[in-house]
């Protein structure tokens, strides 16, 4: 399934992308924004990220930000949560309303479907780069509707939606998923495989070849993994944002939410 099809995002979605996300539970689409705007964000993200790094911010509405080291040495953010909230750049970028195209998605009985720029973790931007010194260059198998487990709520529908900022080259690691495992049961989504802890290859899993302006889409009980680079420094580095879309009660973060316990061990996964 390597050569898995290529979407182009439209409003509405057509009939192949609604029936492949069904079978498969994920979209990969082309060119949603241009190399232009890419560049803008990334620039962006430099100016907020220097901006925590010099007023040593560790946690937003409760979520602990990752710091690493660069290739030049240079402290960054490797994980950094709710980053809309640092930019107005950021947060008129992700109320563009073709995201709303995806909303179909979450299902036909999906209550107050949203995206979630102030809820779960908001607009994620995760920075993988492979060096002796990075504390960010890979992540095991799990799932991303763990989070309602941990708030003891019931397991609503939910997509992480991925903005690409970098090209993924060949050995260059990258998203790896498992086509169809948003049909699992409980059982499953809890206990298929060791939380964060398993790396390992699985022979069914698929990789994303993605290019800088393209945008995923994979249902929140989909197992999937960050494969580590095979290559090291600048060559390895990988950019991506990512933002959930929503549905059902309103669970709004704010500076006094807590912090919930598997986030405490968040900075051991390397």
């Amino acid at each position: 399934m390597e050569n898995y099809p290529r979407f182009e995002l439209s409003d509405p979605l057509g009939r192949e992308p609604l029936e492949f996300f069904a079978k498969h539970g994920f979209l990969h689409f082309n060119n949603f924004i241009s190399r232009e705007t890419v560049s803008d964000i990334r620039a962006e993200i430099r100016v907020i990220e220097d901006r925590c790094v010099e007023r040593q911010v560790e946690k937003i509405n409760g979520v602990p930000i990752k710091y690493g080291t660069d290739v030049d040495g240079r402290k960054i953010i490797q994980r950094f949560p709710f980053s809309s909230q640092q930019s107005p750049l950021l947060s008129e970028f992700i109320q563009d309303p073709r995201f709303q195209s995806l909303f179909p998605l979450l299902g036909d009985d999906a209550e107050n479907p949203r995206v979630g720029h102030n809820e779960k973790d908001g607009l994620v931007i995760n920075h993988y780069i492979n060096t002796e010194l990075s504390k960010f260059i890979r992540m095991g198998w799990h799932t991303d509707c763990l989070r309602d487990v941990f708030y003891g709520k019931k397991i609503m529908p939910m997509l992480n939606v991925g903005i690409h900022l970098t090209d993924a080259k060949p050995g260059q690691g990258g998203l790896r998923i498992l086509p169809g495992t948003h049909k699992q049961t409980i059982f499953g989504v809890l206990f298929k495989k060791p939380y964060f802890l398993d790396h390992r290859p699985d022979k069914n899993e698929v990789g994303l070849q993605t290019r800088a302006g393209d945008l995923t889409v994979h249902d929140g009980r989909l197992w999937h993994r960050v494969a580590q680079s095979t290559v090291m420094g600048e060559q390895s580095r990988r950019q991506v944002m990512y933002v959930p879309i929503i549905s059902g009660a309103y669970a709004i973060k704010n500076e006094k939410s807590p912090t919930l316990i598997y986030q405490h061990f968040q900075n051991m996964v390397r």
